[in-house]
């Protein structure tokens, strides 16, 4: 079975400067297990899941007990990265190490469950969830005041990155490994330390907004910079394709100029070139355009 076709952003904190809750949680699972693999995350979400709507009753939420309370047994998952693997510029500063990301499943699913509330149909309610929507708000509303420092460490999206996403890293530091497209290993992925992702999304934000208006592009830039300061300013970013480098052919991950583009298209904005802009957008419409059919027809 291949791996869900899920791209992420995470954030990478250092252990010392978590709050004293959360880091005793941290410290567990790494001594428990160590850290998940970063090739395992999307197989590892997708499993715990599926064990939360197969148990008797089905659970709202993963990681919890049938009355909706966290269980005390549920997986603790948390990605780890060394500072020494994050590229700097001048000014920026990554660490202590080791730096660490949970997974925080059972608030990102609960965020899902707002997001789901607020944009489907009531038909479609009423056919996914066993449980009268305002009680399900609720209960995940509960579950997301839960976290320690109000953000998720981790966002994603399926078939796709959201371009705005792009404007946080430089596109020279690109990690690719090109393993045969069922190998858990291949990955494009890129790091950048918080405080140049920072400079760089209130940058490309003022921009757009300046050149067309604070919708669409806009927002996503003013709500991933929010998303930003809730964590350590040494902390690091990470850009991953995720599962989506299974679609993909090597030729396909090698020429794909997305960060590039992107961060050209910003550039342009800001002086005026038009021309340029739309170039550089029809490389990219073509290119997620193309993963965008493969969603549609399977």
């Amino acid at each position: 079975m291949p791996r869900p076709f899920v791209a992420y952003l995470r954030v990478y904190e250092p252990l010392s400067t978590l709050d004293a809750a959360l880091a005793d949680r941290v410290r567990r699972s790494l001594d428990g297990g160590g850290p998940l693999a970063r090739s395992a995350v999307g197989e590892r979400e997708r499993e715990l899941w599926l064990r939360s709507q197969l148990a008797t009753p089905p659970r709202l939420l993963p990681g919890e007990r049938s009355d909706g309370g966290p269980a005390p047994d549920a997986p603790f998952d948390v990605l780890t990265i060394s500072p020494a693997e994050v590229p700097t510029h001048e000014g920026a500063s990554v660490g202590p190490g080791p730096l660490v990301c949970p997974l925080d499943l059972r608030p990102r699913s609960a965020a899902a469950l707002v997001g789901f509330l607020a944009t489907s149909t009531p038909p479609l309610r009423a056919s996914a969830l066993r449980i009268e929507p305002d009680a399900v708000r609720a209960r995940a509303t509960s579950v997301m005041a839960e976290l320690s420092g109000g953000a998720v460490h981790v966002v994603s999206t399926t078939w796709t990155v959201p371009l705005p996403w792009f404007t946080l890293v430089d596109p020279s530091a690109r990690r690719i490994v090109l393993a045969p497209r069922d190998d858990p290993e291949r990955q494009l992925s890129w790091r950048v330390a918080m405080a140049d992702a920072r400079r760089r999304v209130a940058r490309a934000r003022a921009v757009v907004r300046k050149a067309i208006g604070d919708e669409g592009p806009a927002k996503v830039l003013t709500d991933t910079g929010r998303w930003l300061e809730h964590f350590h300013p040494h902390s690091a970013v990470e850009l991953d394709y995720g599962g989506l480098v299974q679609l993909l052919e090597d030729e396909d991950l090698l020429e794909d100029t997305s960060a590039q583009d992107v961060n050209a298209i910003v550039d342009a904005l800001e002086v005026g070139d038009a021309e340029e802009v739309a170039l550089r957008y029809e490389t990219l419409r073509e290119f997620w355009g193309e993963l965008a059919r493969r969603e549609r027809h399977g």
